[in-house]
């Protein structure tokens, strides 16, 4: 509370920055984690659904009332999407055609899963120099006071310096629980891309056949 109470409006900023990036970070969190584990739940139910149903209109309805992200629905839309007259798709072969709609749906689908994540990135890398960059400057404003005071002395000098550094510690408290829920998050979304990945090719062949 010293060191708060002391600190220039430039601490009180960077330090104001971070609680920021630690609310906002907690927030993403909590939401994507609540989401990849709907996500996977309902994925894995729909993808039953969809195959067990006794045709296209069926599989589709069903799977609408489950896929409430419309993750597998996108998919799905994309393999029977029109194609506009005059235009280059359509004079494609039917099996390129294909591939192009339902890459470009995955691609959209994957986009969606991947929300957040960049923040996540970006605040576990960050967060720590902002950190490092309120304790440096603190402890510049520190040893300024105390060279105006008279004599320095390692008593006088090792309470403002440690209180500088809990900025640093600030910075890595915000830090790592990004860094961590990035890592689980992305691995997550690499297993989804894969049952996304395999549908897309499934739905693929049985469009080649019976589309």
């Amino acid at each position: 509370m010293d060191f708060w109470a002391h600190a220039d409006a430039l601490v009180r900023g960077l330090g104001l920055l971070l609680l920021l990036m630690s609310v906002c970070s907690w927030t993403l969190i909590l939401w994507k984690a609540a989401h990849l584990r709907r996500v996977r739940r309902l994925l894995a139910q729909a993808l039953g659904v969809f195959w067990a149903a006794p045709n296209w209109t069926s599989g589709r309805a069903q799977v609408e009332a489950l896929d409430r992200d419309g993750l597998l629905l996108a998919l799905i839309d994309a393999g029977q999407a029109p194609v506009a007259a005059g235009s280059l798709g359509e004079g494609a072969a039917k099996e390129s055609r294909l591939t192009r709609q339902l890459r470009d749906a995955l691609h959209r689908v994957m986009a969606r899963l991947q929300l957040g994540q960049v923040w996540l990135a970006s605040t576990g890398a960050t967060a720590p120099f902002v950190g490092l960059l309120g304790t440096v400057w603190g402890i510049y404003l520190a040893l300024q006071g105390l060279g105006q005071g008279g004599a320095v002395s390692i008593e006088r000098l090792a309470g403002p310096v440690g209180e500088a550094l809990v900025m640093t510690a600030a910075g890595l408290v915000v830090a790592i629980p990004a860094v961590l829920a990035y890592n689980v998050f992305g691995k997550q979304v690499e297993a989804l891309e894969a049952d996304l990945e395999g549908f897309a090719h499934d739905l693929r062949e049985w469009l080649r056949e019976h589309g």
